[in-house]
């Protein structure tokens, strides 16, 4: 197994772990909201507690989106086109917000897992790119992609005026 395929191996099963502690986490606050009976603006804490399992639970499902796009990367050793390929990139900014968010709320530990999955990701989308942009052609050295039209090996020849 090559290394990037290895890489986005481990980012797929980093955000599997990542995605059932944020459940188990807002799970987890849902609980204490509701023993506590806090309340917001005068939210009910029935509802505070409702809305932290959802949110939970929807951000749980979209890292295991992103794991599972980043294990379908690394069992074809294909890169991510379109819209998968945005869903990883707002992972990697969702993990550099995240980090920048806990090192004041939460330590040091905290912002380092989150570089550790943020470099994951930007590691699996840039090897991807840069190899299969080689593996195109037309970035050979020296090359400015593919020649013009009309020159020598380039696409077809303009027809010649009739005058």
């Amino acid at each position: 197994m090559g290394l990037r395929r290895s890489v986005a191996a481990a980012a797929a099963l980093i955000l599997v772990v990542e995605a059932f502690g944020i459940v188990l986490l807002n799970i987890f606050l849902g609980m204490v909201v509701d023993d506590q009976q806090m309340s917001m603006a005068g939210l009910e804490p029935r509802s505070m507690s409702l809305s932290a399992v959802v949110a939970g639970a929807v951000f749980g499902v979209y890292l295991l989106l992103c794991a599972l796009v980043l294990a379908i990367t690394a069992v074809r050793d294909k890169a991510p086109t379109g819209v998968l390929r945005i869903v990883l990139i707002s992972a990697a900014v969702v993990h550099g917000l995240l980090g920048a968010a806990s090192v004041g709320l939460v330590g040091w530990l905290a912002f380092l897992f989150m570089m550790v999955v943020l470099g994951l990701i930007v590691w699996s989308l840039v090897s991807y790119s840069v190899e299969e942009e080689a593996a195109k052609g037309g970035s050979e050295p020296g090359s400015d992609g593919p020649p013009a039209a009309g020159a020598p090996g380039g696409g077809p020849h303009p027809e010649p005026s009739a005058t």
